[in-house]
C-alpha cells in the first residue's frame, strides 16, 4: 500500500532542495525523519512537514492506523519546478537585471515494506 503528499509552490529553488531530497530517497520513514531533523539546510523543514503528510495519509489510509515509521519507505521522492515569479533589480546606468524567484513543487511517495 502506498500513499502520497504533495508541497505546492515552495518558494525555494529546486536545485536547493534536490540536494536534501536525495538524501532520504529509499530509506525507511523513521531514519528519513533523523536525517531531516539533523540536516543543516532550510530545506529540510519542508521536505520534513511533506514526509510526515505522506505518512499521515499512509496511515489514514491503512486498516492499521498505528503504522511504525520503521515499515514505511519512501518509495518516490521527486522535485519539479514551479512557477517563477519574475523581477527587476536596479543596475547601473539606468539598466535593470532581471531576478528569478523560483518555486518547486515537491511530491513524496510512502509504501509499507512488504
Amino acid at each position: 500500500m502506498e500513499a502520497r503528499a504533495i508541497a505546492r509552490y515552495v518558494r525555494s529553488s529546486p536545485r536547493k532542495m534536490r540536494l536534501v531530497v536525495d538524501l532520504i530517497r529509499g530509506k525507511s520513514a523513521a531514519e528519513a525523519l533523523t536525517l531531516l531533523r539533523l540536516t543543516n539546510k532550510r530545506a529540510s523543514k519542508t521536505a520534513e512537514m511533506a514526509l510526515r503528510s505522506a505518512i499521515a495519509n499512509l496511515q489514514a489510509k491503512a486498516d492499521n492506523p498505528y503504522l511504525s515509521p520503521e515499515s514505511i519507505v519512501v518509495a518516490k521522492i521527486y522535485v519539479d519546478n514551479g512557477p517563477m515569479l519574475k523581477r527587476i533589480q536596479p543596475a547601473p546606468m539606468g539598466r535593470a537585471y532581471r531576478v528569478r524567484k523560483r518555486s518547486h513543487h515537491l511530491t513524496i511517495v510512502v509504501a509499507t515494506k512488504e
